[in-house]
Protein backbone atom coordinates (compact mmCIF):
# COMPACT_ATOMS: atom_id res chain seq x y z
CA UNK A 1 0.00 0.00 0.00
CA UNK A 2 1.20 3.52 -0.76
CA UNK A 3 -0.12 7.03 -1.38
CA UNK A 4 1.58 9.66 -3.53
CA UNK A 5 1.21 13.30 -2.56
CA UNK A 6 -0.35 14.42 -5.87
CA UNK A 7 -3.51 12.23 -5.80
CA UNK A 8 -3.75 12.87 -2.05
CA UNK A 9 -3.94 16.63 -2.59
CA UNK A 10 -6.35 16.18 -5.49
CA UNK A 11 -8.69 14.16 -3.29
CA UNK A 12 -8.60 16.77 -0.55
CA UNK A 13 -9.32 19.55 -3.04
CA UNK A 14 -12.27 17.66 -4.51
CA UNK A 15 -13.81 17.55 -1.04
CA UNK A 16 -12.91 21.18 -0.30
CA UNK A 17 -10.75 20.12 2.63
CA UNK A 18 -7.33 21.43 1.63
CA UNK A 19 -6.40 24.72 3.25
CA UNK A 20 -2.74 25.04 2.25
CA UNK A 21 0.59 23.23 2.20
CA UNK A 22 4.02 24.17 3.45
CA UNK A 23 7.48 22.81 2.64
CA UNK A 24 5.87 20.43 0.20
CA UNK A 25 8.05 17.79 -1.47
CA UNK A 26 7.31 15.05 -3.96
CA UNK A 27 6.79 12.22 -1.49
CA UNK A 28 5.08 8.84 -1.44
CA UNK A 29 3.78 7.55 1.88
CA UNK A 30 4.31 3.85 2.49
CA UNK A 31 2.30 3.78 5.72
CA UNK A 32 -0.25 5.92 7.57
CA UNK A 33 -0.70 6.46 11.31
CA UNK A 34 -2.35 8.71 13.89
CA UNK A 35 -0.45 7.10 16.80
CA UNK A 36 3.13 8.40 16.95
CA UNK A 37 4.26 5.13 18.53
CA UNK A 38 3.37 3.33 15.30
CA UNK A 39 5.26 5.65 12.96
CA UNK A 40 8.00 4.12 10.80
CA UNK A 41 10.05 5.49 7.94
CA UNK A 42 7.76 6.73 5.16
CA UNK A 43 4.67 7.29 7.33
CA UNK A 44 2.11 10.01 6.62
CA UNK A 45 1.23 11.15 10.16
CA UNK A 46 -2.17 12.56 11.20
CA UNK A 47 -2.39 14.98 14.14
CA UNK A 48 -5.82 14.07 15.50
CA UNK A 49 -7.94 13.76 18.59
CA UNK A 50 -6.04 14.15 21.85
CA UNK A 51 -3.00 15.34 19.93
CA UNK A 52 -0.02 16.94 21.67
CA UNK A 53 2.78 18.66 19.70
CA UNK A 54 5.34 16.32 21.24
CA UNK A 55 3.70 13.47 19.32
CA UNK A 56 4.66 15.19 16.08
CA UNK A 57 8.24 15.50 17.30
CA UNK A 58 8.25 11.75 17.98
CA UNK A 59 6.74 11.01 14.56
CA UNK A 60 9.34 13.17 12.79
CA UNK A 61 12.20 11.51 14.68
CA UNK A 62 10.86 8.05 13.76
CA UNK A 63 10.80 8.77 10.03
CA UNK A 64 7.46 10.38 9.17
CA UNK A 65 7.49 11.68 5.60
CA UNK A 66 4.83 14.40 6.11
CA UNK A 67 2.01 15.36 8.44
CA UNK A 68 -1.66 16.31 8.12
CA UNK A 69 -3.17 18.74 10.62
CA UNK A 70 -5.53 21.67 10.99
CA UNK A 71 -2.62 24.01 11.75
CA UNK A 72 1.13 24.13 11.33
CA UNK A 73 3.34 23.08 14.23
CA UNK A 74 6.97 24.14 14.81
CA UNK A 75 7.58 20.56 16.00
CA UNK A 76 7.13 19.48 12.39
CA UNK A 77 10.51 20.97 11.49
CA UNK A 78 11.20 20.53 7.78
CA UNK A 79 8.43 17.95 7.31
CA UNK A 80 5.96 18.76 4.53
CA UNK A 81 2.75 20.03 6.14
CA UNK A 82 -0.68 19.40 4.64
CA UNK A 83 -3.07 21.75 6.42
CA UNK A 84 -6.76 20.83 6.18
CA UNK A 85 -10.08 22.25 7.30
CA UNK A 86 -11.15 19.06 9.08
CA UNK A 87 -8.46 16.60 10.08
CA UNK A 88 -10.85 13.70 10.80
CA UNK A 89 -12.51 13.99 7.39
CA UNK A 90 -9.13 14.25 5.70
CA UNK A 91 -7.87 11.18 7.54
CA UNK A 92 -10.90 9.15 6.42
CA UNK A 93 -10.47 10.16 2.78
CA UNK A 94 -6.72 9.60 2.66
CA UNK A 95 -7.00 6.39 4.67
CA UNK A 96 -9.44 4.95 2.15
CA UNK A 97 -7.15 6.01 -0.70
CA UNK A 98 -4.03 4.55 0.95
CA UNK A 99 -5.72 1.17 1.36
CA UNK A 100 -7.03 1.18 -2.21
CA UNK A 101 -10.69 1.92 -1.44
CA UNK A 102 -11.45 -1.59 -0.12
CA UNK A 103 -15.11 -0.70 0.45
CA UNK A 104 -15.61 -0.84 -3.31
CA UNK A 105 -14.74 -4.55 -3.23
CA UNK A 106 -17.26 -5.45 -0.50
CA UNK A 107 -21.04 -5.62 -0.28
CA UNK A 108 -21.65 -3.80 2.99
CA UNK A 109 -24.61 -4.01 5.35
CA UNK A 110 -24.39 -1.25 7.96
CA UNK A 111 -26.54 -1.12 11.10
CA UNK A 112 -27.39 1.69 13.50
CA UNK A 113 -29.80 2.00 16.41
CA UNK A 114 -29.81 2.72 20.11
CA UNK A 115 -30.27 -0.95 20.85
CA UNK A 116 -30.09 -4.19 18.88
CA UNK A 117 -27.11 -3.42 16.60
CA UNK A 118 -24.93 -6.28 17.81
CA UNK A 119 -27.71 -8.87 17.81
CA UNK A 120 -28.76 -7.88 14.28
CA UNK A 121 -25.14 -7.91 13.10
CA UNK A 122 -24.50 -11.43 14.40
CA UNK A 123 -27.72 -12.73 12.86
CA UNK A 124 -26.91 -11.15 9.51
CA UNK A 125 -23.36 -12.49 9.71
CA UNK A 126 -24.62 -16.04 10.24
CA UNK A 127 -27.10 -15.82 7.37
CA UNK A 128 -24.57 -14.35 4.95
CA UNK A 129 -21.96 -16.83 6.10
CA UNK A 130 -24.09 -19.63 4.73
CA UNK A 131 -25.02 -17.69 1.60
CA UNK A 132 -21.39 -16.83 0.73
CA UNK A 133 -19.67 -20.01 1.92
CA UNK A 134 -18.16 -18.09 4.86
CA UNK A 135 -16.87 -15.11 2.87
CA UNK A 136 -18.28 -12.47 5.21
CA UNK A 137 -16.44 -10.12 7.57
CA UNK A 138 -17.96 -8.74 10.77
CA UNK A 139 -17.21 -5.44 12.52
CA UNK A 140 -19.21 -5.40 15.76
CA UNK A 141 -19.11 -4.06 19.28
CA UNK A 142 -17.92 -7.47 20.47
CA UNK A 143 -15.70 -8.86 17.73
CA UNK A 144 -13.91 -7.95 14.54
CA UNK A 145 -13.72 -10.83 12.09
CA UNK A 146 -11.52 -10.25 9.04
CA UNK A 147 -11.30 -13.82 7.77
CA UNK A 148 -11.71 -17.47 8.68
CA UNK A 149 -8.44 -18.09 10.52
CA UNK A 150 -8.29 -17.78 14.33
CA UNK A 151 -5.81 -14.92 13.90
CA UNK A 152 -8.40 -13.00 11.89
CA UNK A 153 -10.78 -12.70 14.87
CA UNK A 154 -10.16 -10.33 17.77
CA UNK A 155 -12.04 -8.27 20.34
CA UNK A 156 -13.24 -4.82 19.33
CA UNK A 157 -12.24 -1.74 21.27
CA UNK A 158 -14.75 0.56 19.55
CA UNK A 159 -18.09 -0.18 17.89
CA UNK A 160 -16.84 1.70 14.83
CA UNK A 161 -13.06 2.22 14.89
CA UNK A 162 -11.01 5.19 13.74
CA UNK A 163 -11.05 5.57 9.97
CA UNK A 164 -7.46 4.39 9.41
CA UNK A 165 -8.17 1.23 11.40
CA UNK A 166 -11.49 0.79 9.63
CA UNK A 167 -10.02 0.89 6.13
CA UNK A 168 -7.01 -1.19 7.22
CA UNK A 169 -9.38 -3.92 8.40
CA UNK A 170 -11.52 -3.68 5.27
CA UNK A 171 -8.38 -4.18 3.15
CA UNK A 172 -7.38 -7.16 5.29
CA UNK A 173 -10.86 -8.65 4.84
CA UNK A 174 -10.70 -8.24 1.08
CA UNK A 175 -7.20 -9.73 0.96
CA UNK A 176 -8.54 -12.67 2.98
CA UNK A 177 -11.14 -13.32 0.28
CA UNK A 178 -14.15 -11.79 2.03
CA UNK A 179 -16.84 -10.51 -0.34
CA UNK A 180 -19.37 -9.16 2.19
CA UNK A 181 -19.15 -7.10 5.36
CA UNK A 182 -21.66 -6.64 8.18
CA UNK A 183 -20.81 -3.70 10.41
CA UNK A 184 -22.29 -1.71 13.26
CA UNK A 185 -22.10 2.05 12.87
CA UNK A 186 -22.28 4.16 16.02
CA UNK A 187 -23.51 7.73 16.25
CA UNK A 188 -20.00 8.66 17.37
CA UNK A 189 -18.65 7.34 14.08
CA UNK A 190 -20.50 10.16 12.34
CA UNK A 191 -19.90 12.69 15.09
CA UNK A 192 -16.15 12.04 14.78
CA UNK A 193 -16.21 11.60 10.97
CA UNK A 194 -14.78 8.09 11.18
CA UNK A 195 -16.96 6.98 8.28
CA UNK A 196 -16.67 10.18 6.23
CA UNK A 197 -16.97 9.41 2.53
CA UNK A 198 -18.00 5.82 3.14
CA UNK A 199 -21.07 4.58 1.25
CA UNK A 200 -22.97 1.45 2.26
CA UNK A 201 -24.94 -0.89 0.03
CA UNK A 202 -27.64 -1.45 2.67
CA UNK A 203 -28.26 0.70 5.73
CA UNK A 204 -30.46 -0.46 8.62
CA UNK A 205 -32.06 1.96 11.09
CA UNK A 206 -33.40 -0.07 14.02
CA UNK A 207 -34.57 2.48 16.58
CA UNK A 208 -33.75 5.68 18.44
CA UNK A 209 -34.12 6.59 22.11
CA UNK A 210 -32.17 8.99 24.34
CA UNK A 211 -28.64 7.70 24.94
CA UNK A 212 -25.03 8.87 24.57
CA UNK A 213 -26.08 12.40 25.50
CA UNK A 214 -23.72 14.33 27.73
CA UNK A 215 -20.20 15.63 27.92
CA UNK A 216 -17.77 14.02 25.46
CA UNK A 217 -20.67 12.66 23.38
CA UNK A 218 -23.78 14.32 21.93
CA UNK A 219 -24.82 17.68 23.40
CA UNK A 220 -28.51 17.13 22.59
CA UNK A 221 -30.90 14.42 21.46
CA UNK A 222 -31.34 16.29 18.16
CA UNK A 223 -27.60 15.94 17.52
CA UNK A 224 -27.74 12.24 18.41
CA UNK A 225 -30.64 11.65 16.02
CA UNK A 226 -28.94 13.63 13.25
CA UNK A 227 -25.78 11.54 13.54
CA UNK A 228 -27.76 8.29 13.54
CA UNK A 229 -29.64 9.34 10.41
CA UNK A 230 -26.43 9.94 8.46
CA UNK A 231 -26.18 6.20 7.88
CA UNK A 232 -29.35 6.39 5.77
CA UNK A 233 -28.03 9.40 3.86
CA UNK A 234 -25.00 7.30 2.93
CA UNK A 235 -26.77 4.04 1.96
CA UNK A 236 -27.97 2.84 -1.41
CA UNK A 237 -30.86 0.84 0.09
CA UNK A 238 -32.48 1.82 3.39
CA UNK A 239 -34.24 -0.58 5.76
CA UNK A 240 -36.16 1.09 8.59
CA UNK A 241 -37.99 -0.34 11.59
CA UNK A 242 -41.27 1.58 11.30
CA UNK A 243 -41.83 1.25 15.05
CA UNK A 244 -38.93 3.57 15.77
CA UNK A 245 -39.57 6.87 17.48
CA UNK A 246 -39.27 9.90 15.17
CA UNK A 247 -40.21 7.76 12.16
CA UNK A 248 -41.26 10.73 10.01
CA UNK A 249 -37.93 12.46 10.52
CA UNK A 250 -36.03 9.22 9.88
CA UNK A 251 -38.04 8.32 6.78
CA UNK A 252 -37.73 11.72 5.13
CA UNK A 253 -34.01 11.76 5.84
CA UNK A 254 -33.72 8.49 3.92
CA UNK A 255 -35.99 9.78 1.15
CA UNK A 256 -33.84 12.87 0.66
CA UNK A 257 -31.07 10.79 -0.92
CA UNK A 258 -32.74 7.44 -1.72
CA UNK A 259 -35.51 6.63 -4.18
CA UNK A 260 -38.71 5.38 -2.49
CA UNK A 261 -38.41 2.01 -4.24
CA UNK A 262 -35.13 1.49 -2.36
CA UNK A 263 -36.61 2.24 1.06
CA UNK A 264 -38.13 -0.71 2.96
CA UNK A 265 -40.21 -0.45 6.13
CA UNK A 266 -41.03 -3.29 8.52
CA UNK A 267 -43.11 -3.53 11.69
CA UNK A 268 -44.75 -5.97 14.05
CA UNK A 269 -48.31 -6.91 13.02
CA UNK A 270 -50.77 -4.67 14.82
CA UNK A 271 -48.18 -2.11 15.91
CA UNK A 272 -49.46 1.43 16.25
CA UNK A 273 -47.36 3.01 13.52
CA UNK A 274 -47.93 6.56 12.29
CA UNK A 275 -46.67 6.35 8.71
CA UNK A 276 -45.38 9.45 6.90
CA UNK A 277 -47.25 10.55 3.79
CA UNK A 278 -46.43 8.29 0.87
CA UNK A 279 -44.89 5.54 3.02
CA UNK A 280 -46.19 1.97 3.36
CA UNK A 281 -45.21 -1.09 5.36
CA UNK A 282 -43.31 -3.59 3.21
CA UNK A 283 -42.96 -6.39 5.78
CA UNK A 284 -44.98 -7.38 8.83
CA UNK A 285 -44.04 -10.02 11.34
CA UNK A 286 -46.19 -11.83 13.86
CA UNK A 287 -44.97 -13.56 17.01
CA UNK A 288 -45.94 -17.24 17.17
CA UNK A 289 -43.92 -18.49 20.14
CA UNK A 290 -41.49 -17.13 22.66
CA UNK A 291 -39.82 -18.57 25.71
CA UNK A 292 -36.50 -18.22 27.48
CA UNK A 293 -34.65 -20.21 24.83
CA UNK A 294 -36.07 -19.30 21.43
CA UNK A 295 -38.81 -17.53 19.55
CA UNK A 296 -40.73 -18.09 16.34
CA UNK A 297 -42.29 -15.52 14.05
CA UNK A 298 -44.13 -15.37 10.75
CA UNK A 299 -42.84 -12.84 8.21
CA UNK A 300 -45.31 -11.51 5.63
CA UNK A 301 -44.42 -9.53 2.50
CA UNK A 302 -46.95 -6.71 2.08
CA UNK A 303 -45.70 -4.89 -1.03
CA UNK A 304 -44.74 -6.07 -4.52
CA UNK A 305 -41.07 -5.17 -4.00
CA UNK A 306 -41.09 -7.10 -0.72
CA UNK A 307 -42.68 -10.12 -2.36
CA UNK A 308 -39.95 -10.17 -5.00
CA UNK A 309 -37.39 -11.03 -2.30
CA UNK A 310 -39.15 -14.35 -1.64
CA UNK A 311 -38.52 -14.40 2.12
CA UNK A 312 -42.03 -14.54 3.53
CA UNK A 313 -42.51 -17.49 5.86
CA UNK A 314 -41.84 -18.84 9.34
CA UNK A 315 -38.53 -18.36 11.17
CA UNK A 316 -37.13 -19.58 14.45
CA UNK A 317 -34.35 -17.81 16.33
CA UNK A 318 -32.25 -19.07 19.22
CA UNK A 319 -31.81 -15.56 20.62
CA UNK A 320 -34.71 -15.24 23.10
CA UNK A 321 -36.83 -12.20 23.72
CA UNK A 322 -39.74 -10.86 21.70
CA UNK A 323 -37.78 -7.63 21.34
CA UNK A 324 -35.12 -9.57 19.41
CA UNK A 325 -37.59 -10.66 16.74
CA UNK A 326 -37.39 -7.24 15.13
CA UNK A 327 -33.61 -7.64 15.00
CA UNK A 328 -34.03 -11.02 13.33
CA UNK A 329 -36.45 -9.53 10.78
CA UNK A 330 -33.94 -6.80 9.95
CA UNK A 331 -31.26 -9.46 9.46
CA UNK A 332 -33.47 -11.58 7.19
CA UNK A 333 -34.52 -8.67 4.98
CA UNK A 334 -31.10 -7.03 4.73
CA UNK A 335 -29.29 -10.24 3.86
CA UNK A 336 -31.91 -11.03 1.23
CA UNK A 337 -31.18 -7.64 -0.30
CA UNK A 338 -27.51 -8.65 -0.26
CA UNK A 339 -28.17 -11.96 -2.06
CA UNK A 340 -29.09 -14.48 0.65
CA UNK A 341 -32.20 -16.65 0.52
CA UNK A 342 -34.95 -17.59 2.95
CA UNK A 343 -33.33 -21.02 3.21
CA UNK A 344 -30.09 -19.42 4.38
CA UNK A 345 -31.95 -17.61 7.16
CA UNK A 346 -34.01 -20.62 8.22
CA UNK A 347 -30.89 -22.79 8.42
CA UNK A 348 -28.88 -20.37 10.56
CA UNK A 349 -31.07 -18.13 12.74
CA UNK A 350 -31.72 -20.86 15.29
CA UNK A 351 -27.95 -21.41 15.78
CA UNK A 352 -26.91 -17.85 16.63
CA UNK A 353 -25.30 -17.36 20.04
CA UNK A 354 -24.16 -13.91 21.10
CA UNK A 355 -21.86 -13.60 24.08
CA UNK A 356 -23.31 -11.52 26.88
CA UNK A 357 -26.78 -11.28 25.32
CA UNK A 358 -29.45 -13.06 27.37
CA UNK A 359 -27.04 -15.67 28.69
CA UNK A 360 -28.66 -17.91 31.28
CA UNK A 361 -26.98 -19.85 34.08
CA UNK A 362 -29.10 -22.27 36.08
CA UNK A 363 -28.14 -23.13 39.65
CA UNK A 364 -29.29 -25.82 42.02
CA UNK A 365 -29.94 -23.63 45.03
CA UNK A 366 -29.64 -19.98 43.99
CA UNK A 367 -32.20 -19.48 41.25
CA UNK A 368 -31.39 -18.52 37.66
CA UNK A 369 -28.84 -15.93 36.62
CA UNK A 370 -29.25 -13.84 33.47
CA UNK A 371 -26.32 -11.92 31.98
CA UNK A 372 -27.16 -9.25 29.45
CA UNK A 373 -25.50 -6.18 27.95
CA UNK A 374 -28.62 -4.06 28.68
CA UNK A 375 -27.02 -0.68 29.22
CA UNK A 376 -29.72 1.98 28.85
CA UNK A 377 -33.36 2.60 29.72
CA UNK A 378 -34.92 0.91 26.73
CA UNK A 379 -32.82 -2.26 26.81
CA UNK A 380 -33.06 -2.70 30.60
CA UNK A 381 -36.82 -2.17 30.64
CA UNK A 382 -37.37 -4.65 27.81
CA UNK A 383 -35.14 -7.23 29.44
CA UNK A 384 -36.84 -7.04 32.85
CA UNK A 385 -40.33 -6.98 31.33
CA UNK A 386 -39.56 -10.05 29.21
CA UNK A 387 -38.14 -12.01 32.14
CA UNK A 388 -41.16 -11.19 34.28
CA UNK A 389 -43.49 -12.45 31.54
CA UNK A 390 -41.52 -15.62 30.94
CA UNK A 391 -40.74 -16.72 34.48
CA UNK A 392 -42.68 -17.42 37.62
CA UNK A 393 -39.94 -15.51 39.37
CA UNK A 394 -39.81 -15.22 43.09
CA UNK A 395 -37.44 -12.47 44.15
CA UNK A 396 -35.84 -10.44 41.33
CA UNK A 397 -32.40 -8.97 42.01
CA UNK A 398 -30.72 -6.58 39.58
CA UNK A 399 -27.00 -5.79 39.66
CA UNK A 400 -25.90 -2.81 37.58
CA UNK A 401 -23.85 0.35 37.34
CA UNK A 402 -23.40 3.07 34.72
CA UNK A 403 -20.46 4.22 32.66
CA UNK A 404 -18.43 7.27 33.56
CA UNK A 405 -17.58 10.17 31.25
CA UNK A 406 -20.22 9.18 28.69
CA UNK A 407 -23.85 8.11 28.41
CA UNK A 408 -24.74 10.40 31.32
CA UNK A 409 -28.45 10.16 30.48
CA UNK A 410 -28.35 6.41 31.16
CA UNK A 411 -28.29 7.06 34.89
CA UNK A 412 -31.71 8.62 34.85
CA UNK A 413 -32.88 5.95 32.39
CA UNK A 414 -31.80 3.15 34.72
CA UNK A 415 -33.68 4.74 37.59
CA UNK A 416 -36.79 5.02 35.45
CA UNK A 417 -36.62 1.42 34.16
CA UNK A 418 -36.09 0.02 37.65
CA UNK A 419 -39.01 2.05 39.00
CA UNK A 420 -41.29 0.81 36.24
CA UNK A 421 -40.34 -2.88 36.47
CA UNK A 422 -40.23 -3.15 40.30
CA UNK A 423 -37.35 -5.53 41.14
CA UNK A 424 -37.22 -6.75 44.72
CA UNK A 425 -33.55 -5.97 45.24
CA UNK A 426 -31.15 -3.61 43.48
CA UNK A 427 -27.39 -3.69 43.95
CA UNK A 428 -25.70 -0.62 42.48
CA UNK A 429 -22.07 -1.23 41.61
CA UNK A 430 -19.24 -0.23 39.27
CA UNK A 431 -19.47 -0.50 35.49
CA UNK A 432 -16.83 1.43 33.50
CA UNK A 433 -16.34 4.49 35.72
CA UNK A 434 -13.63 6.08 33.61
CA UNK A 435 -12.36 9.15 35.44
CA UNK A 436 -15.49 9.46 37.62
CA UNK A 437 -16.13 8.24 41.16
CA UNK A 438 -18.22 5.06 40.83
CA UNK A 439 -20.03 5.77 44.10
CA UNK A 440 -21.09 9.17 42.77
CA UNK A 441 -22.45 7.48 39.64
CA UNK A 442 -24.34 4.92 41.73
CA UNK A 443 -25.86 7.61 43.95
CA UNK A 444 -26.99 9.47 40.85
CA UNK A 445 -28.78 6.36 39.56
CA UNK A 446 -30.38 5.92 42.97
CA UNK A 447 -31.62 9.51 42.96
CA UNK A 448 -33.80 8.66 39.95
CA UNK A 449 -35.33 5.51 41.48
CA UNK A 450 -38.86 5.70 42.90
CA UNK A 451 -38.23 3.86 46.16
CA UNK A 452 -41.94 3.25 46.66
CA UNK A 453 -41.87 1.01 43.57
CA UNK A 454 -38.81 -1.15 44.26
CA UNK A 455 -37.36 -3.25 47.03
CA UNK A 456 -34.10 -2.69 48.86
CA UNK A 457 -31.29 -0.71 47.23
CA UNK A 458 -27.71 -1.15 48.34
CA UNK A 459 -24.26 -0.09 47.19
CA UNK A 460 -21.41 -2.57 46.64
CA UNK A 461 -18.74 -0.88 44.57
CA UNK A 462 -16.63 -3.98 43.92
CA UNK A 463 -18.50 -5.61 41.03
CA UNK A 464 -17.45 -9.25 41.70
CA UNK A 465 -18.50 -8.83 45.35
CA UNK A 466 -21.83 -7.36 44.21
CA UNK A 467 -22.46 -10.34 41.92
CA UNK A 468 -21.66 -12.80 44.71
CA UNK A 469 -23.92 -10.95 47.15
CA UNK A 470 -26.81 -11.13 44.69
CA UNK A 471 -26.31 -14.87 44.27
CA UNK A 472 -25.98 -15.43 48.02
CA UNK A 473 -29.31 -13.70 48.65
CA UNK A 474 -31.19 -15.75 46.04
CA UNK A 475 -32.97 -19.08 46.37
CA UNK A 476 -34.66 -21.49 44.00
CA UNK A 477 -37.32 -19.72 41.97
CA UNK A 478 -35.51 -16.38 42.18
CA UNK A 479 -33.70 -14.63 39.35
CA UNK A 480 -30.55 -12.51 39.31
CA UNK A 481 -30.02 -10.07 36.45
CA UNK A 482 -26.44 -8.93 35.80
CA UNK A 483 -26.87 -5.95 33.49
CA UNK A 484 -24.56 -3.74 31.49
CA UNK A 485 -21.25 -5.58 31.08
CA UNK A 486 -22.17 -8.79 29.29
CA UNK A 487 -18.93 -10.51 28.25
CA UNK A 488 -16.78 -7.39 28.42
CA UNK A 489 -13.37 -8.51 29.80
CA UNK A 490 -12.27 -5.01 30.84
CA UNK A 491 -13.34 -2.17 33.08
CA UNK A 492 -12.33 1.33 32.01
CA UNK A 493 -10.84 2.90 35.15
CA UNK A 494 -8.95 6.21 35.09
CA UNK A 495 -8.17 5.86 31.41
CA UNK A 496 -6.91 2.27 31.70
CA UNK A 497 -8.57 -0.88 30.31
CA UNK A 498 -8.33 -2.92 33.49
CA UNK A 499 -8.72 -6.71 33.01
CA UNK A 500 -12.03 -8.00 34.33
CA UNK A 501 -13.07 -11.65 34.51
CA UNK A 502 -16.54 -10.92 32.94
CA UNK A 503 -19.87 -11.19 34.71
CA UNK A 504 -20.44 -14.63 33.21
CA UNK A 505 -17.21 -16.12 34.54
CA UNK A 506 -17.51 -14.53 37.96
CA UNK A 507 -21.03 -15.88 38.38
CA UNK A 508 -20.20 -19.35 37.03
CA UNK A 509 -17.06 -19.72 39.14
CA UNK A 510 -18.88 -18.63 42.28
CA UNK A 511 -21.74 -21.05 41.71
CA UNK A 512 -19.21 -23.84 41.27
CA UNK A 513 -17.58 -22.81 44.53
CA UNK A 514 -20.69 -22.62 46.71
CA UNK A 515 -22.66 -25.47 45.14
CA UNK A 516 -19.79 -27.93 44.68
Amino acid sequence: MELHVTPALTLLREHHLLDHTNKLTDFTATSVAYDSRKVTAGTLFFCKGNFLPKYLTMAREQGAVAYVAEQEYPEGGDLPAIIVKDEQEAMALLGAAFYGFPQDELTIIAITGTKGKTTTAYMADHILGRATDQHVALFSTLDRVLGNRPADRFKSDLTTPESLDLFHDMRAAVDNGMTHLVMEVSSQAYKKHRTYGLHFDIGIFLNISPDHIGRNEHPTFADYLHCKEQLLVNSGICLINAETAHLTDVYYTAKATTQPENIYLFARHGAAVQLPDGAAIDFEYRNDLEDLHESEFELAACSPKAQQLGIQGRYKTSVPGDYNEGNAVAAVISTALAGATAADAVATLDHVHIKGRMEMQKTRQHGTIYIDYAHNYASLKRLLAFLKRQTAAGKVTVVLGATGDKGISRRQGFGKALSEEHPDQIILTTDDPGFEDPMKIAREINSHIDHDQVGAVQYIMDRPTAIKAAIDSSSNGDIVVLAGKGEDPYQKINGVDTPYATDSKIAADYIDEIED
